[in-house]
């Protein structure tokens, strides 16, 4: 669906398709342990959110140069770009580079060489979003944080992804405080396997701005109730959702509950690579599987953009809204 979209929701190491991802391992004098394409996504059939991370960071061996991360951004980038996205702000895992003895300034350099000119190549605005990995220790984040300080022109703000049960927010209190002192924008991934208290704890101790995922918040109507009021937005995934397990199938989907509740919902597609859909991908299937109406496929696209960092140009934002009321459905 090429409705024009922000994608709010997506981590440039979850862009790696089997046919790069081999083609990455040939140009390093890697080998990957499977045999083509065909069984590398076989493998793409997961339990739960570990099961998923395991092959996602096996893989992740194959970026070692600043010209992997370029060709990563840039597939991703056209891609989307085919799919209607008009603004991504992509997350990245520097501690899963770092960890692996790369240099933070490898990747930074190598995504910035394809997310400077997107705007004039692919025709989409961005943002970087630098994650924290919630199952490493906060005084790695914290060192991640000074770490990143050189290239903070390129960040626009901070994120907390990876296994989330057993690692609540308030653990990296101390990380975010400093990232806001920096004046860094906030978001965390909360409610997905964790409980709906994670939300709270996101909010009242991180402060986000945005909750990524956020499913789970439906199981506490005081926090839907605050969600509404506080126009919190939620970065729903849906097709990541179902292969994931947090939804048995895409009908069962809470979605059009949460849009009538009034929840500030938007759609985006995680992990594409992985999870079988990029963002357009993702607005064609809750379109079929949860019969929503263009109406309701326009508010999200709506709500995407209003939920956007895009508050150093006000009128980039309105011009894709004005993109989105004068879209024309087929």
């Amino acid at each position: 669906m090429s409705l024009p979209k922000a994608e709010l929701h997506l981590h440039i190491e979850g862009t790696l398709e089997p046919e790069l991802a081999f083609e990455l391992a040939t140009r390093n004098g890697l080998t990957l342990p499977y045999a083509d394409t065909d069984e590398l996504r076989e493998a793409y059939r997961f339990e739960d959110l570990q099961s998923f991370l395991n092959l996602y960071y096996e893989l992740m061996a194959v970026l070692r140069t600043e010209r992997d991360f370029e060709d990563l951004a840039n597939e991703y980038l056209e891609r989307a770009a085919a799919q209607g996205v008009r603004h991504a702000e992509i997350f990245f895992d520097p501690q899963a580079h770092t960890s692996r003895g790369l240099e933070l300034g490898t990747v930074v350099e190598g995504l910035w060489r394809a997310l400077g000119d997107s705007e004039s190549r692919h025709g989409v605005s961005t943002r970087l979003i630098m994650c924290f990995l919630r199952d490493e220790s906060a005084e790695s984040a914290l060192a991640t944080l000074e770490a990143a300080k050189p290239y903070l022109d390129r960040i626009t703000g901070v994120g907390l992804d990876s296994a989330e049960v057993g690692h609540p927010p308030a653990k990296f209190r101390e990380v975010y405080e400093a990232a806001a002192a920096l004046g860094l924008r906030r978001v965390a991934h909360a409610g997905e396997e964790g409980p709906p208290e994670y939300i709270t704890e996101a909010l009242d101790v991180l402060g986000v701005e945005r909750v990524d995922h956020g499913l789970r918040c439906v199981e506490d109507p005081g926090l839907v109730q605050r969600l509404v009021r506080d126009r919190v937005p939620l970065t729903l995934c849906p097709l990541s959702n179902v292969r994931l397990r947090t939804v048995d199938t895409l009908a069962d989907h809470p979605l059009p509950a949460m849009l009538d509740a009034g929840l500030m919902c938007t759609v985006h597609s995680d992990d594409p690579a992985y999870f079988g859909g990029y963002a357009g991908d993702n607005f064609d299937a809750v379109r079929d599987a949860l019969s929503l109406s263009e109406e309701r496929l326009r508010e999200l696209a709506r709500n995407s953009f209003l939920a956007s960092f895009l508050e150093d140009d006000e009128e980039l934002r309105a011009r894709y809204l004005a993109e989105v009321e004068a879209y024309e459905f087929r």
